[in-house]
């Protein structure tokens, strides 16, 4: 039976409330950024599985926030960060400006993507530095954007089969590996992985250089502290970010000291399931 009027009068303002504060979220409208329109000419497509997945904004937050974590356990790659970044000052800013590397890659026009990688390739290659222990580093390491891209896939990944799609065939999980290589390899990285099973192998190859230090915490804290932009989102997002936590897997909640979500691990999953259907139902009439 179809709704009375009334009620579809009362949503339509709940649904652009809603959507106004997602998109402000991703956008920083002071600089003139709109939502990146959807085009068919990009490296991807309609039919892509990167679509799919990237469009979600749940399992995209949550997918996020695990893969900034697990990023900051290579030293190499948290120095860089750490030296050449002010996310100490603006975290919301360097969260925004990954959402729209990714969002620009997978719906943007084929020299809109082209463009952003070569843009952040740029500013890779001026980024270098040295390690506390005194060995170099150097953004534009194969191996280190390798790591950045696995661990930002992967954990973009997990979150979708967690809060979308828990069914998903396998050979669609190593299509979405496949699609994203072309933005790895365009990127610089290598080896980039082609399947799940190559992903997982890669992560687990690159576990013995990985280490969780004071500075380690500090951007920890600073990614799971930050205040929502406004207050009625705050339980939203403090619900997001531990969903981040407990998506890692439990080798890098270890390392970074947190404790098993034992007894909080259903009410995380059946809040973020809450909101995730909020938010489709408030884009459902377009993205």
């Amino acid at each position: 039976m179809p709704a009375p009027r009334g009620g579809l009068r009362l949503a339509q303002p709940i649904k652009q409330a809603i959507t106004s504060q997602v998109v402000a979220l991703f956008n920083d409208r002071e600089r003139g950024e709109r939502p990146v329109t959807r085009r068919p000419d990009g490296l991807f497509g309609p039919d892509s599985v990167a679509w799919r997945v990237h469009g979600d904004v749940t399992s995209m937050m949550v997918g996020g926030v695990a893969g900034l974590l697990l990023q900051m356990l290579h030293p190499a790659v948290l120095a860089g960060v750490w030296d050449h970044s002010n996310f100490r000052a603006d975290m919301h800013g360097r969260l925004r400006r990954t959402a729209r590397f990714i969002a620009l890659t997978t719906y943007g026009g084929r020299e809109e993507a082209e463009a952003v990688i070569a843009r952040v390739r740029g500013i890779h290659g001026r980024v270098r530095g040295a390690l506390p222990d005194g060995r170099p580093y150097a953004a534009d390491d194969p191996a280190l954007l390798a790591w950045v891209h696995v661990t930002e896939a992967e954990s973009f990944l997990e979150a979708w089969i967690r809060y979308a799609e828990p069914r998903m065939r396998a050979a669609e999980q190593d299509r979405y590996f496949a699609e994203m290589a072309q933005v790895g390899q365009a990127l610089g990285a290598d080896p980039v992985p082609r399947s799940r099973a190559e992903a997982r192998a890669l992560i687990a190859r690159m576990r013995p250089a990985l280490r969780s230090d004071s500075r380690t915490r500090e951007v920890a804290r600073l990614v799971l502290g930050q205040r929502a932009t406004h207050p009625m989102a705050e339980p939203v997002q403090a619900l997001t970010l531990q969903a981040g936590v407990e998506l890692l897997p439990d080798w890098a909640r270890r390392m970074h000291g947190f404790p098993a979500p034992v007894f909080s691990r259903p009410l995380v999953r059946a809040g973020m399931l809450g909101i995730a259907r909020t938010l489709r139902w408030a884009f459902s009439a377009g993205r």
